[in-house]
């Protein structure tokens, strides 16, 4: 089982002194992450969504902590693909310039980047996001596998060479983004590894899993983007960790909260995110806010579904280390092939992020690092 942590570089009262402070905060994570023992930091993509993501230009964030670590993986979760965000052959020369840079350190995910601000800052249309980023995952693999490339597909490439060449040979392994069950498929029938949303607990993140794992039996390989074909399942954990069971669980429940409503509003129109006391119920608020939509959705006969609900549940690794140890065994006997650790979110403070992230290289990890010595997956 692998380990690692993903930033969305989120905060409360956005003024830009606060801005540049969480992205080197988010900096200090992640170095700390390798010490710590951690195998990969995720850094998303994300475009004018104030307070959710402040995180635009991953590769400079991840170029940078490359510079700065010698081991830890560099991973894209995610590159938006759409071509209106970027083309698809600058994508394959900044990952692969990366790779070269960090060694051979470098991962890549795939997403659509459809929140409508997105799509408006950049004049992406929707139904373009689906067909467009399936088609520059497949440049992408073309590209990096051939030494001269030609494309004739919606775009129109080459014939040229796409420099620097990386170090994976053929090259960096390749995810997507999974919310939802389609996505799975689609993720299984390409070839590719899944990063999965992982909020609606371990439950939820046991069907995902089946759903992925049917899919792969399933398939005949006439999808799959590249020769290479990468299964990995990697399931976010959203958790703070603290000697203090309790004020941990506040914590991390105060950042859930702010998490939920960043996305309530940037993806379904709802109010401004705040920040709230850290001795609120954040659970029981979190608990009455998915009744509420339970209810919203009853009354237009829409089925409440975990990727509707899942970030109102607080089931996760908030508390002590053992608290995390008994939510990292249930993702274990799932089959999860790396638990994705969510722990920068926009209310927790930046001393308890670090704390987290000791207690996790010092009490969690070697406990699973014990239990799975010798075990040969990827």
């Amino acid at each position: 089982m692998k380990f690692s942590m993903i930033f969305e570089a989120q905060l409360v009262d956005p003024t830009p002194a606060r801005e540049r402070q969480v992205i080197h905060d988010c900096v200090e994570q992640a170095v700390l992450a390798e010490e710590m023992g951690f195998d990969r930091i995720w850094a998303v993509e994300h475009h004018s969504l104030v307070r959710y993501a402040h995180m635009s230009a991953s590769e400079i964030f991840l170029t940078w902590v490359a510079a700065r670590t010698e081991r830890i993986r560099i991973g894209h979760g995610v590159v938006t693909l759409p071509f209106g965000y970027q083309h698809p052959v600058r994508v394959a020369e900044r990952t692969a310039m990366l790779d070269v840079l960090s060694g051979g350190r470098v991962d890549i995910g795939a997403g659509r980047g459809a929140t409508r601000q997105e799509m408006r800052m950049f004049g992406v249309r929707p139904e373009d996001t689906l067909p467009q980023t399936e088609e520059a995952l497949r440049i992408l693999a073309a590209a990096w596998r051939e030494e001269e490339f030609r494309w004739n597909g919606t775009l129109d490439i080459g014939p040229g060479t796409v420099l620097p060449r990386p170090v994976q040979a053929p090259h960096p392994p390749l995810f997507m983004a999974c919310s939802q069950h389609d996505s799975l498929r689609r993720a299984a029938e390409l070839g590719i590894g899944a990063l999965v949303m992982g909020f609606s607990g371990a439950e939820d993140v046991a069907a995902m899993r089946r759903v992925y794992d049917r899919a792969r039996a399933a398939r005949d390989g006439s999808r799959f983007v590249s020769t290479e074909v990468n299964d990995h399942f990697s399931a976010l954990c959203p958790t703070i960790v603290l000697d203090d069971a309790a004020r941990a669980l506040r914590l991390g429940t105060r950042g859930q909260r702010f998490f939920a409503e960043s996305i309530a509003h940037w993806y379904g129109g709802g109010p401004v995110p705040t920040g709230y006391a850290e001795d609120e119920d954040h659970t029981g608020a979190l608990a009455e806010q998915r009744e509420k939509l339970v209810a919203r959705l009853h009354e237009a006969d829409i089925p409440a579904r975990p990727v509707d609900t899942g970030t109102y549940n607080t089931d996760h690794a908030y508390g002590d280390a053992e608290t995390a140890i008994a939510y990292v065994e249930r993702l274990r006997e799932i089959g999860v092939d790396e638990v994705m650790c969510l722990i920068q979110m926009g209310t927790v403070p930046q001393e308890v992020c670090l704390e987290t992230i000791r207690q996790w290289g010092e009490r969690v990890i070697p406990c699973f690092r014990a239990r799975t010595r010798g075990d040969a997956r990827p």
